[in-house]
C-alpha cells in the first residue's frame, strides 16, 4: 500500500528516516553532540546522519590517514571523518565561531576524538595560509562546509593543502535549485557558481556534482579528485 504524504518534503523525510533507521543506527556520541549543538543554540544545520555515514565511507575508501574540515560546527561531521582515521590519523577542522569550536571541542573528547580532531578557532581564509606555512599538509580527503561566500577561495586553499589523488568534497552546492541561474543578490550563491567554474577550468580537478534531497531539503554535494 502506497503512503499519502502531504508534500515533497515529507516524503524525503521519511525515506531518510527508513534509511537511517536500517543503515546508520544511533550511538550515544553522535546522539550527544547533535543534542549539546541544539542545548547550546547552534543553528539545525549539521548535515544529516546517511550524509555523515557517506562522507565516513567516503574517507573509508580513501584510505584517508589526514582529513581537513572547513567548517566544524558542533563538531557532528568531525565525529563521522574521525572515526574514518586510523590511531595516528590527523583532522584538521576550521571553525570560525569560538563559542561554536568549543561545543564541537567538548563533542569530540565525549566522542574520544579529541587526541584525533583538533578544533583551529577564526576565519578560515586566515588559518589555511598558517596551515600551509607549517606543513599540515597533504591532506588526503577536504571538507568544505562553511559559509558560501568564500567557497571559490576554499577549494583553491584545498588544492593547495592537497596531493593528486586526493578528495575535496563541498556540501550545499546546489541552494534548493537556485545554483543553475545567476542570483546576485544571493552572494551565497554567487560564491557557488564562482566555485563550479574554477573547477571546471582547473586541470588539476575531476570533479561532479550530485543533487540531494532528504531531510535537510533540496540541495547537492561536490566531489572533486585531484588528478596531478
Amino acid at each position: 500500500m502506497s503512503t499519502a504524504y502531504e508534500n515533497d518534503q515529507d516524503r524525503w523525510n521519511a525515506v531518510d528516516g527508513y534509511v537511517t533507521e536500517l543503515l546508520v543506527p544511533a550511538d550515544d556520541a553522535l546522539t550527544a553532540a547533535l543534542a549539546a549543538s541544539e542545548e547550546a543554540g547552534l543553528p539545525p544545520i549539521a548535515v544529516a546522519p546517511n550524509q555523515g555515514k557517506l562522507l565516513h565511507l567516503l574517507a573509508v575508501t580513501q584510505g584517508a590517514r589526514s582529513i581537513l574540515e572547513i567548517g566544524t560546527l558542533g563538531g557532528y561531521s568531525t565525529i563521522w571523518l574521525a572515526r574514518a582515521l586510523p590511531a595516528d590519523g590527523r583532522l584538521i577542522t576550521l571553525e570560525y565561531s569560538p563559542a561554536h569550536a568549543d561545543v564541537a571541542r567538548a563533542n569530540l573528547a565525549h566522542a574520544g576524538l579529541d587526541t584525533i580532531a583538533e578544533v583551529r578557532t577564526g576565519a578560515a581564509l586566515d588559518t589555511l595560509p598558517k596551515l600551509e606555512a607549517e606543513g599540515a599538509g597533504p591532506f588526503d580527503l577536504v571538507f568544505i562546509d562553511a559559509d558560501k561566500v568564500n567557497n571559490p577561495h576554499y577549494v583553491a586553499w584545498a588544492l593547495k593543502l592537497t596531493r593528486p589523488g586526493s578528495l575535496i568534497i563541498v556540501d550545499n552546492v546546489v541552494r534548493g535549485g537556485k545554483v543553475a541561474t545567476p542570483h546576485p543578490d544571493d552572494p551565497a550563491i554567487t560564491g557557488t557558481r564562482e566555485m563550479f567554474d574554477l573547477i571546471a577550468r582547473e586541470p588539476r580537478l575531476d570533479a561532479t556534482a550530485v543533487q540531494t534531497v532528504g531531510t535537510k531539503g533540496y540541495d547537492g554535494l561536490l566531489i572533486a579528485r585531484v588528478t596531478e
